[in-house]
């Protein structure tokens, strides 16, 4: 599989961009990997790059974007941060890569057993971290069962994964809110934007 091109990506459709994280994440499931030579993609994508796809997740080790969707070099812009919410520099990153830079789709890829999420259900305070925390807080506020606060915090794991979900519709909801050029381009049906999950016990996607 070669790196795309100018060609390959103004023929790509949002639909279609979908449906190629779909397959990508079916072969990582059943442990296949597309047929790539990434050192012809390093010289295939040295005059330029034609990503295809916009991932926003989390930096947990066991959710790289590139290797649970099997993509290779210049196929996804990657923006990576504890939590997968955004700020203003990751919707500039955002709006870079989709109205500059040609990408189809916005994917906000939140993750089972998430620690940042269990930081903000259990209100966690450590230095920097504290405000990173704050971030996420509004989905665990969300998030109305189990009434009884001895279950929400992050010993609740399937409250802990409600909250996640929570937090990637809030995202999007940001997304679309905070960018007048997503919201736009969405509009238009220039891009899509859309949230899954990922289950770090059997590596399966699931787009919400």
């Amino acid at each position: 599989m070669k790196a795309h091109t100018k060609e390959t990506q103004d023929s790509m459709t949002p639909e279609k961009a979908l449906q190629f994280l779909k397959e990508g994440n079916k072969r990582f499931q059943q442990n296949l990997k597309a047929n790539r030579n990434l050192l012809q993609q390093v010289n295939d994508t040295r005059n330029g790059q034609f990503p295809f796809a916009t991932i926003l997740s989390c930096i947990d080790s066991r959710v790289s974007a590139e290797l649970v969707f099997d993509q290779g070099l210049g196929d996804i812009f990657s923006i990576r941060i504890a939590g997968n919410f955004v700020n203003e520099d990751i919707l500039g990153s955002m709006e870079f890569a989709c109205k500059l830079a040609g990408t189809k789709i916005i994917v906000v890829l939140g993750h089972t057993s998430c620690g940042a999420v269990k930081g903000a259900c259990d209100h966690a305070r450590l230095g920097n971290l504290t405000a990173l925390i704050k971030k996420i807080e509004p989905a665990v506020d969300a998030v109305k069962k189990p009434t009884d606060e001895s279950l929400r915090n992050s010993k609740n794991l399937d409250f802990v994964n409600e909250v996640a979900v929570k937090n990637v519709e809030m995202t999007i909801e940001n997304i679309r809110k905070q960018s007048p050029i997503l919201a736009d381009m969405e509009h238009d049906e220039d891009i899509k934007i859309v949230g899954a999950m990922y289950d770090i016990s059997n590596g399966k996607v699931t787009f919400l």
